[in-house]
């Protein structure tokens, strides 16, 4: 009977939970703290409520405290990292350094829509390394939309090539899926790594294939127009005096060997072991770019009250991302602590047919792509991948095969109606939501394959466990 009733109780939060997120009726922040520890305390005062047992098989005492301390140990490395990495490419997009590689871009297309396409894909996932969609709308835009408007160009393919490189390149370990995968199964920034292949090879595919293919359909139509440099200073040069302020050109080449220098060391720190390095050379992703954005922010900004002022204009992008991994830690330590996440394991386990419990990353990865899309990021991974991950280890899938099969459905999550960046793209193209939904949709299909098979073909999701 208790666990029945804790099983209710379980269901009731999930259900209550994704629907105030998706009725907006609370913010993200405030229902991963809330709804919880309302259906705890209900939990506790009822006396279901049922701790997991430890490693050691001992059961711990019902402690409220403890649960969402608990929680919150296992997310704060990643609000951390998080923080900084927010702040240094933050930084870095201030400063200017995405500026010369858009300008050159364009200026190698010329009027070659072909080229144009594929300056766009490139700038694109460039731009897209801070995350951030709307800052890779409003750069990406800002950049390429003259140039398609003077070229008669299709701007539905503008829309396009935006949305598919920040869906990529949202990925990356401070991009908001991954943050919440990492912060849900509790697995390092290591897993950058594993995404790392079919990452590149997506990025690949958006520029030499779905660009190109743009770009022979947009020559065969519009032919070849030869725009001057003039022209195409006009067009890119920065006129606003407040971002003309905060610009640092004098410093692309120092911020471009620092960039390149982080995201090497920490990719290369997931495999000290495999490669044979120094120990030393294993740095906390939290640790590099916390220096990174301290010798950013000194190189670039050296004068006090410039370094407070970029921080106080980028550290409130930050801290929403940052209080949502830390409130998502609480909702953890409450679901499992309570006893709630074990008992609706359980009955998922039950409800799911025993012939797919062998491919349940798989099924992960399938059910990510309309769960992503139909639901929140919040709502996905905070409601229903603690669900589907207890009944995955019961199966024997470890939590990074599981991380990796739930962002597999990534590929999608940009196209949904949730998002609220798409309404600036949207805007500012003029493009018809629906049109660009099915457009956007094809490709980032490839996306998807290209996803699923490079983590399997690399082993790092089983296809199937024999039970």
């Amino acid at each position: 009977m208790e666990k029945m009733l804790l099983t209710i109780l379980a269901y009731a939060m999930i259900i209550v939970f994704m629907y105030v997120i998706m009725k907006k009726k609370l913010s993200p922040f405030t229902a991963l703290v809330v709804i919880p520890l309302f259906f705890t305390l209900i939990a506790i005062f009822t006396g279901v409520a049922s701790p997991p047992a430890g490693t050691d098989g001992t059961v711990p005492e019902v402690n409220l405290g403890n649960f969402i301390l608990d929680g919150i140990a296992t997310t704060s490395k990643t609000g951390i990292m998080l923080l900084f990495a927010i702040l240094y490419f933050s930084i870095m997009l201030d400063a200017g350094l995405f500026d010369p590689i858009t300008r050159k871009m364009i200026h190698f297309a010329k009027g070659d829509p072909m080229k144009v396409l594929m300056a766009t894909a490139v700038v694109a996932a460039a731009v897209s390394l801070n995350g951030d969609g709307t800052t890779t709308t409003l750069i990406c835009i800002s950049a390429f939309l003259p140039i398609y408007k003077k070229l008669n160009m299709n701007v539905m393919n503008l829309g396009v090539l935006i949305i598919l490189q920040n869906t990529i390149m949202n990925l990356l370990p401070w991009g908001g899926p991954t943050a919440r995968a990492m912060a849900v199964l509790n697995v390092g920034a290591d897993i950058l790594s594993y995404l790392l292949p079919g990452m590149i090879l997506s990025v690949l595919y958006v520029i030499f294939f779905v660009a190109y293919r743009m770009g022979k359909k947009e020559r065969a139509r519009l032919g070849i127009s030869h725009l001057t440099d003039e022209e195409i200073d006009a067009m890119t040069t920065v006129t606003d005096p407040e971002l003309i302020e905060i610009r640092r050109p004098k410093n692309f080449a120092f911020n471009g060997i620092l960039t390149l220098v982080l995201i090497g060391w920490l990719v290369l720190s997931s495999f000290v072991e495999q490669l044979g390095l120094p120990a030393w050379v294993e740095m906390p992703p939290l640790f590099l770019f916390l220096i990174g954005t301290c010798i950013a922010l000194m190189v670039n900004y050296p004068k006090l009250k410039d370094q407070s002022s970029r921080i106080g204009a980028n550290g409130g992008d930050a801290v929403q991302v940052v209080i949502l991994v830390f409130a998502a830690g609480v909702f953890m330590g409450l679901f499992q602590g309570s006893g709630m996440a074990e008992a609706l394991a359980n009955s998922f386990v039950d409800i799911i047919p025993k012939q797919l419990a062998g491919a349940w990353g798989l099924v992960i990865a399938l059910i990510s792509a309309p769960g992503t899309f139909f639901i929140s990021n919040d709502g996905f991974y905070f409601g229903v991948m603690p669900v589907l991950a207890e009944a995955g280890r019961s199966y024997g899938f470890d939590n990074m095969s599981m991380a990796l099969a739930s962002l597999m459905g990534q590929a999608f999550h940009l196209l949904s109606p949730l998002v609220a960046f798409i309404y600036l793209l949207l805007r500012l193209t003029g493009l018809d939501m629906g049109q660009w939904q099915k457009e956007s949709a094809k490709y980032a299909l490839g996306i998807f394959v290209i996803f699923v098979v490079t983590i399997v073909l690399l082993g790092h999701m089983p296809l199937y466990i024999p039970q």
